[in-house]
C-alpha cells in the first residue's frame, strides 16, 4: 500500500507503517512539511496513487465533492494515544490492504472499519 499520512497524525505512525512494508510518506517529508495545503496533498495522492490517511474531515468532503484525494482513509477514533493508534493500524493493516484493492473511501474508528460507497 502507498500511503500519505497527514499532519495531525504522528510521524511515528508513518515510520511504523514503513517498517512493515508500506510505501509511506508523512507530510513532514514533503517540501512544505506540515504546512502543505490540502490541495497539494490531494494532487500528490493522485500523481503517486497514494491513500491519504487523516483525521481531517475536510478530506472527506473533498472526496465526496470532487473525488480527491486518490483514495482516503478517514480516522474517526477521537483522542487516541500514539501507541493505541499504531496498534490499531498494525492489527487492521491486512484488512485495510484488502479493502483498498476494491474501495476508495474507508473510515476506521476504534471498533469498526466502514466502507463508504
Amino acid at each position: 500500500m502507498k500511503l500519505l499520512v497527514d499532519a495531525q497524525l504522528p510521524v511515528r505512525l508513518a515510520r511504523v507503517l514503513q517498517s512493515v512494508g508500506c510505501d509511506t510518506t508523512h507530510t513532514k517529508d514533503l517540501p512544505r512539511r506540515n504546512a502543505t495545503p490540502d490541495s497539494e496533498i490531494n494532487l500528490l495522492s493522485i500523481q503517486e496513487s497514494r491513500i491519504v490517511v487523516t483525521k481531517d474531515r475536510d478530506f472527506f468532503d473533498s472526496f465526496m465533492i470532487s473525488q480527491q484525494p486518490y483514495k482516503l482513509l478517514l480516522l474517526t477514533t477521537g483522542n487516541i494515544n500514539n501507541n493505541e493508534l499504531i496498534e490499531l493500524f498494525v492489527n487492521n493493516l491486512p484488512q485495510l490492504d484488502e479493502l483498498f484493492q476494491q474501495h476508495s473511501l474507508i473510515e476506521m474508528n476504534r471498533d469498526t472499519i466502514v466502507v463508504h460507497q
